[in-house]
Protein backbone atom coordinates (compact mmCIF):
# COMPACT_ATOMS: atom_id res chain seq x y z
CA UNK A 1 0.00 0.00 0.00
CA UNK A 2 1.35 3.17 -0.91
CA UNK A 3 -0.23 6.41 -0.03
CA UNK A 4 0.52 9.58 2.71
CA UNK A 5 0.11 9.51 6.61
CA UNK A 6 -2.87 8.88 7.97
CA UNK A 7 -4.75 7.53 4.81
CA UNK A 8 -5.15 4.10 7.04
CA UNK A 9 -2.31 2.15 5.79
CA UNK A 10 -1.85 0.67 9.40
CA UNK A 11 -5.00 0.22 10.53
CA UNK A 12 -6.31 -1.99 7.00
CA UNK A 13 -3.17 -4.39 7.60
CA UNK A 14 -3.78 -4.60 11.17
CA UNK A 15 -7.74 -5.54 10.15
CA UNK A 16 -6.36 -8.54 7.72
CA UNK A 17 -6.33 -11.13 10.60
CA UNK A 18 -9.68 -10.47 11.42
CA UNK A 19 -10.97 -11.65 7.94
CA UNK A 20 -8.27 -14.85 7.18
CA UNK A 21 -10.24 -18.62 8.42
CA UNK A 22 -9.35 -19.63 11.80
CA UNK A 23 -6.07 -21.85 11.93
CA UNK A 24 -6.86 -25.20 11.52
CA UNK A 25 -5.46 -27.57 14.38
CA UNK A 26 -2.08 -28.71 12.15
CA UNK A 27 -1.41 -24.76 11.42
CA UNK A 28 -1.78 -24.79 15.29
CA UNK A 29 0.96 -26.97 16.11
CA UNK A 30 3.38 -25.51 13.21
CA UNK A 31 2.59 -22.03 14.42
CA UNK A 32 3.54 -22.75 18.23
CA UNK A 33 6.34 -25.24 17.79
CA UNK A 34 8.27 -22.45 16.12
CA UNK A 35 6.85 -19.59 18.67
CA UNK A 36 8.16 -22.29 21.57
CA UNK A 37 11.83 -21.97 20.18
CA UNK A 38 11.73 -18.46 21.21
CA UNK A 39 10.03 -19.17 24.47
CA UNK A 40 7.14 -17.27 23.53
CA UNK A 41 4.95 -19.86 24.86
CA UNK A 42 3.52 -20.74 28.44
CA UNK A 43 1.23 -22.12 31.11
CA UNK A 44 -1.04 -25.36 30.97
CA UNK A 45 -2.68 -24.10 27.54
CA UNK A 46 0.73 -22.62 25.64
CA UNK A 47 -1.08 -23.82 21.83
CA UNK A 48 -1.64 -20.93 19.53
CA UNK A 49 -4.71 -20.67 17.70
CA UNK A 50 -5.02 -17.00 16.51
CA UNK A 51 -2.81 -16.17 13.83
CA UNK A 52 0.13 -14.05 14.12
CA UNK A 53 0.49 -10.04 12.80
CA UNK A 54 4.50 -9.50 12.99
CA UNK A 55 5.23 -5.66 12.38
CA UNK A 56 9.02 -5.51 13.03
CA UNK A 57 10.72 -2.00 13.09
CA UNK A 58 12.24 -0.97 9.84
CA UNK A 59 15.66 -0.81 11.34
CA UNK A 60 15.39 -4.67 11.77
CA UNK A 61 18.88 -7.01 10.87
CA UNK A 62 18.68 -9.49 7.95
CA UNK A 63 19.00 -11.96 10.44
CA UNK A 64 16.16 -10.53 12.42
CA UNK A 65 13.93 -10.97 9.60
CA UNK A 66 15.05 -14.21 8.15
CA UNK A 67 16.88 -15.62 11.61
CA UNK A 68 20.15 -16.97 12.59
CA UNK A 69 22.32 -16.85 15.11
CA UNK A 70 25.04 -19.04 16.71
CA UNK A 71 22.53 -21.77 17.34
CA UNK A 72 20.07 -21.11 14.69
CA UNK A 73 16.68 -19.72 15.66
CA UNK A 74 13.37 -18.05 13.67
CA UNK A 75 13.38 -14.80 12.70
CA UNK A 76 10.12 -12.42 11.97
CA UNK A 77 9.11 -14.28 8.87
CA UNK A 78 8.88 -17.89 10.45
CA UNK A 79 7.40 -16.16 13.61
CA UNK A 80 4.78 -14.94 10.89
CA UNK A 81 4.32 -18.15 9.84
CA UNK A 82 0.37 -19.27 8.88
CA UNK A 83 0.14 -15.47 9.92
CA UNK A 84 0.67 -11.58 8.67
CA UNK A 85 3.63 -9.90 8.46
CA UNK A 86 3.84 -6.03 7.76
CA UNK A 87 6.60 -3.88 7.19
CA UNK A 88 5.46 -0.36 7.74
CA UNK A 89 7.55 2.08 6.07
CA UNK A 90 8.87 -0.07 3.77
CA UNK A 91 11.10 2.26 2.05
CA UNK A 92 12.50 2.76 5.08
CA UNK A 93 14.35 -0.69 5.75
CA UNK A 94 17.71 -1.69 4.39
CA UNK A 95 17.32 -2.86 0.98
CA UNK A 96 19.29 -5.76 1.51
CA UNK A 97 17.19 -6.55 4.56
CA UNK A 98 14.55 -6.45 2.31
CA UNK A 99 16.36 -8.64 -0.27
CA UNK A 100 17.60 -11.33 1.61
CA UNK A 101 13.31 -12.01 2.00
CA UNK A 102 12.88 -12.81 -1.45
CA UNK A 103 13.86 -16.20 -1.48
CA UNK A 104 11.31 -17.35 1.87
CA UNK A 105 8.86 -15.53 0.26
CA UNK A 106 9.03 -17.78 -3.15
CA UNK A 107 9.83 -20.60 -0.97
CA UNK A 108 7.95 -21.00 1.82
CA UNK A 109 10.79 -21.79 3.91
CA UNK A 110 14.31 -20.56 5.13
CA UNK A 111 17.42 -22.45 5.70
CA UNK A 112 19.98 -21.62 7.51
CA UNK A 113 23.24 -22.51 7.50
CA UNK A 114 26.46 -23.48 9.93
CA UNK A 115 29.20 -25.16 10.08
CA UNK A 116 27.40 -27.75 11.99
CA UNK A 117 24.36 -28.29 9.83
CA UNK A 118 21.53 -26.72 8.90
CA UNK A 119 18.23 -25.62 9.67
CA UNK A 120 14.90 -24.98 7.98
CA UNK A 121 11.80 -23.14 9.60
CA UNK A 122 8.62 -22.76 7.81
CA UNK A 123 8.14 -19.50 6.82
CA UNK A 124 4.29 -19.02 4.94
CA UNK A 125 3.52 -16.10 5.57
CA UNK A 126 1.46 -13.38 3.77
CA UNK A 127 3.53 -9.73 3.53
CA UNK A 128 1.85 -6.63 3.65
CA UNK A 129 3.61 -3.20 3.40
CA UNK A 130 3.29 0.34 3.85
CA UNK A 131 4.76 3.07 2.44
CA UNK A 132 4.72 6.81 1.94
CA UNK A 133 5.47 7.93 -1.61
CA UNK A 134 7.78 10.30 -1.24
CA UNK A 135 10.28 11.24 2.29
CA UNK A 136 7.86 14.28 2.47
CA UNK A 137 5.06 11.45 2.17
CA UNK A 138 2.71 14.33 0.37
CA UNK A 139 3.41 13.41 -3.13
CA UNK A 140 -0.38 13.22 -4.55
CA UNK A 141 -1.44 14.36 -1.71
CA UNK A 142 -4.54 16.90 -2.74
CA UNK A 143 -4.57 18.84 0.86
CA UNK A 144 -0.66 18.92 0.79
CA UNK A 145 1.76 20.02 -1.33
CA UNK A 146 4.79 17.68 -1.90
CA UNK A 147 8.04 18.89 -1.49
CA UNK A 148 9.92 16.18 -3.04
CA UNK A 149 12.51 16.65 -6.35
CA UNK A 150 11.59 14.07 -8.75
CA UNK A 151 15.27 12.66 -8.31
CA UNK A 152 14.25 12.52 -4.32
CA UNK A 153 11.13 10.37 -5.16
CA UNK A 154 12.80 8.33 -7.27
CA UNK A 155 15.93 6.96 -4.72
CA UNK A 156 13.28 7.20 -1.81
CA UNK A 157 11.04 4.30 -3.97
CA UNK A 158 14.25 2.54 -5.35
CA UNK A 159 14.76 0.78 -2.30
CA UNK A 160 12.14 -1.22 -3.55
CA UNK A 161 13.23 -3.32 -6.04
CA UNK A 162 11.98 -4.48 -8.99
CA UNK A 163 12.51 -8.20 -8.23
CA UNK A 164 10.62 -7.76 -4.84
CA UNK A 165 7.77 -5.66 -6.25
CA UNK A 166 7.36 -9.02 -8.90
CA UNK A 167 6.29 -11.28 -5.80
CA UNK A 168 3.44 -8.79 -4.12
CA UNK A 169 0.32 -10.03 -5.59
CA UNK A 170 -1.47 -6.42 -5.05
CA UNK A 171 -0.09 -3.04 -4.94
CA UNK A 172 -2.73 -0.24 -3.85
CA UNK A 173 -2.82 3.21 -3.95
CA UNK A 174 -4.15 4.65 -1.31
CA UNK A 175 -5.29 7.77 -1.30
CA UNK A 176 -6.29 10.17 2.00
CA UNK A 177 -9.21 10.29 4.28
CA UNK A 178 -11.20 13.05 4.34
CA UNK A 179 -12.43 14.81 7.03
CA UNK A 180 -16.14 14.71 6.74
CA UNK A 181 -15.56 10.96 5.98
CA UNK A 182 -13.59 10.33 9.95
CA UNK A 183 -17.51 11.82 10.74
CA UNK A 184 -19.90 9.51 9.27
CA UNK A 185 -22.12 7.32 11.01
CA UNK A 186 -22.35 5.32 8.76
CA UNK A 187 -20.71 1.79 8.85
CA UNK A 188 -19.12 -0.40 6.22
CA UNK A 189 -18.81 -4.00 5.55
CA UNK A 190 -17.88 -5.71 8.89
CA UNK A 191 -15.03 -7.89 9.13
CA UNK A 192 -17.27 -11.11 10.04
CA UNK A 193 -18.65 -10.49 7.06
CA UNK A 194 -16.11 -10.57 5.04
CA UNK A 195 -14.24 -13.18 6.17
CA UNK A 196 -17.72 -15.59 6.05
CA UNK A 197 -16.61 -14.58 2.22
CA UNK A 198 -13.04 -15.64 2.77
CA UNK A 199 -14.00 -18.94 4.27
CA UNK A 200 -16.21 -19.80 1.35
CA UNK A 201 -13.41 -18.88 -1.11
CA UNK A 202 -10.89 -21.25 0.64
CA UNK A 203 -13.36 -23.78 0.88
CA UNK A 204 -13.92 -23.96 -2.98
CA UNK A 205 -9.80 -24.08 -3.18
CA UNK A 206 -9.26 -26.71 -0.54
CA UNK A 207 -11.59 -29.05 -2.80
CA UNK A 208 -10.14 -27.53 -6.11
CA UNK A 209 -7.04 -28.55 -4.95
CA UNK A 210 -7.89 -31.56 -2.59
CA UNK A 211 -5.14 -33.89 -5.20
CA UNK A 212 -2.55 -31.27 -5.52
CA UNK A 213 -1.26 -31.22 -1.10
CA UNK A 214 -1.93 -27.62 -1.26
CA UNK A 215 -4.82 -25.43 -0.11
CA UNK A 216 -4.97 -21.99 -1.15
CA UNK A 217 -4.17 -20.32 -5.11
CA UNK A 218 -1.54 -18.72 -3.98
CA UNK A 219 0.09 -21.80 -3.66
CA UNK A 220 -0.86 -22.94 -7.37
CA UNK A 221 2.53 -24.19 -9.55
CA UNK A 222 2.28 -23.06 -13.17
CA UNK A 223 0.89 -26.46 -14.03
CA UNK A 224 -2.02 -26.04 -11.53
CA UNK A 225 -2.29 -22.24 -13.06
CA UNK A 226 -2.38 -23.51 -16.73
CA UNK A 227 -5.51 -26.29 -15.52
CA UNK A 228 -7.57 -23.88 -13.29
CA UNK A 229 -6.90 -20.53 -14.87
CA UNK A 230 -7.86 -20.96 -18.22
CA UNK A 231 -9.08 -17.51 -19.74
CA UNK A 232 -11.66 -16.51 -22.92
CA UNK A 233 -10.22 -15.12 -26.24
CA UNK A 234 -11.30 -11.60 -24.56
CA UNK A 235 -9.43 -11.69 -21.34
CA UNK A 236 -6.57 -13.27 -22.65
CA UNK A 237 -5.92 -10.72 -25.25
CA UNK A 238 -6.50 -7.91 -22.49
CA UNK A 239 -3.87 -10.12 -20.62
CA UNK A 240 -1.40 -10.14 -23.52
CA UNK A 241 -1.99 -6.13 -24.17
CA UNK A 242 -1.17 -5.31 -20.63
CA UNK A 243 1.90 -7.69 -20.35
CA UNK A 244 3.70 -5.50 -23.41
CA UNK A 245 2.37 -2.01 -22.49
CA UNK A 246 3.56 -2.45 -18.92
CA UNK A 247 6.79 -4.22 -19.40
CA UNK A 248 5.52 -7.10 -16.63
CA UNK A 249 7.51 -10.32 -16.26
CA UNK A 250 6.36 -13.86 -15.99
CA UNK A 251 6.30 -14.22 -12.75
CA UNK A 252 3.77 -11.03 -12.79
CA UNK A 253 1.71 -13.16 -15.77
CA UNK A 254 1.00 -16.03 -12.95
CA UNK A 255 0.60 -13.64 -9.90
CA UNK A 256 -2.07 -11.45 -12.26
CA UNK A 257 -3.93 -15.07 -12.91
CA UNK A 258 -3.58 -16.26 -9.48
CA UNK A 259 -5.32 -12.78 -8.16
CA UNK A 260 -8.01 -12.96 -11.14
CA UNK A 261 -8.79 -16.83 -9.89
CA UNK A 262 -9.39 -15.57 -6.54
CA UNK A 263 -10.81 -12.62 -7.37
CA UNK A 264 -13.74 -14.81 -9.20
CA UNK A 265 -13.89 -17.18 -5.83
CA UNK A 266 -14.89 -14.42 -4.00
CA UNK A 267 -17.48 -13.64 -6.43
CA UNK A 268 -18.75 -17.79 -6.59
CA UNK A 269 -18.16 -18.29 -9.80
CA UNK A 270 -16.66 -21.01 -11.31
CA UNK A 271 -14.83 -19.20 -14.90
CA UNK A 272 -12.63 -16.38 -14.99
CA UNK A 273 -14.10 -13.77 -16.15
CA UNK A 274 -12.99 -10.17 -18.41
CA UNK A 275 -13.59 -7.84 -15.22
CA UNK A 276 -11.79 -10.48 -12.93
CA UNK A 277 -8.84 -9.72 -15.03
CA UNK A 278 -9.40 -6.42 -15.53
CA UNK A 279 -9.01 -5.84 -11.69
CA UNK A 280 -6.26 -8.06 -11.00
CA UNK A 281 -3.98 -6.18 -13.92
CA UNK A 282 -4.82 -2.88 -11.93
CA UNK A 283 -3.14 -4.03 -9.06
CA UNK A 284 0.01 -4.11 -10.67
CA UNK A 285 0.29 -0.40 -11.65
CA UNK A 286 3.08 0.09 -9.37
CA UNK A 287 5.33 -1.94 -11.47
CA UNK A 288 5.25 0.68 -13.60
CA UNK A 289 5.05 3.46 -11.44
CA UNK A 290 8.49 2.67 -9.66
CA UNK A 291 10.25 0.67 -11.50
CA UNK A 292 10.26 2.32 -15.41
Amino acid sequence: MVGPPGSGKTMLARRIPTILPEMTLEEALQTTKIHSIMGMTSGKHSLITTRAFRAPHHTISDSGLIGGGTYPRPGEVSLAHNGVLFLDELAEFNRHVLEVMRQPLEDGEVTISRASGSVKFPSRFMLIAATNPCPCGHANDPRRQCSCSTMQIQKYMSKISGPLLDRIDIHLEVAPVEYRDLSNKKGGESSASIRERVVRARAVQEQRFVKHKIFCNAQMSSAAIKKYCELSSESQSILNTAMEKLGLSARAYHRILKVARTIADLEGTELIKTPHILEAIQYRSLDRAYTH
